[in-house]
């Protein structure tokens, strides 16, 4: 793990937003660190697919994924406004600048970041996943991750590996990171 140093003008919210690559665990630690520190858990793509009452594939085969990322940009700007919240974000989220800001300005971002090869193995077998319906999904995936690194890495506040350790042990540790970095920001 890596804290990487923060913007200082963050609004105290007690909000924790993760970002990393479809695949990376973001709904699974979400929903349990959630759970863990009392907080309110959402998942971007669920509340996507609450508010149009359709698929996320769906959208993607109707509005194409430009109309997807507009979607996606018009829920982070609603969410980022609620407090004590554990929001797991879409993979792409991050390619929006004004997500990407919203998300900093408005809580701890935390990058949980996947080999390629770990994501090939959580993702390959999913349907639901619109951007690896080619025929060279696991190329797509290092072609996106290759893209979206960088981005997840600006925006983060803390960068947190996700290898082969348990979730329990994963939550501890991210746990652990977030006091420090929780302090960190309160106290620069």
């Amino acid at each position: 793990m890596q804290i990487i140093e923060t913007t200082p003008a963050k609004r105290p919210s007690g909000n924790i937003f993760l970002v990393g690559m479809m695949g990376a665990g973001k709904t699974t630690v979400g929903r349990l660190l959630a759970l863990s520190l009392g907080k309110t858990f959402i998942d971007s793509d669920e509340e996507i697919q609450q508010r149009t009452g359709v698929t996320i594939p769906h959208i993607f085969d109707v509005e194409g994924e430009a109309g997807f990322r507009q979607r996606e940009a018009g829920v982070i700007q609603d969410l980022v406004k609620l407090d004590n919240i554990v929001l797991a974000t879409g993979g792409g989220a991050v390619l929006n600048a004004q997500s990407r800001e919203a998300l900093r300005r408005n809580g701890i971002v935390v990058y949980l970041k996947s080999t390629v090869q770990d994501l090939w193995q959580r993702t390959r077998h999913d349907r639901n996943r619109p951007l690896l319906q080619t025929d060279d999904p696991r190329a797509r995936l290092k072609e996106l991750f290759d893209q979206r690194d960088p981005l997840y890495t600006e925006v983060a506040d803390l960068l947190m590996p996700t290898g082969k350790q348990s979730v329990n042990n994963l939550i501890q540790q991210l746990q652990q990171e977030l006091n420090r970095v929780s302090e960190s920001v309160q106290h620069p």
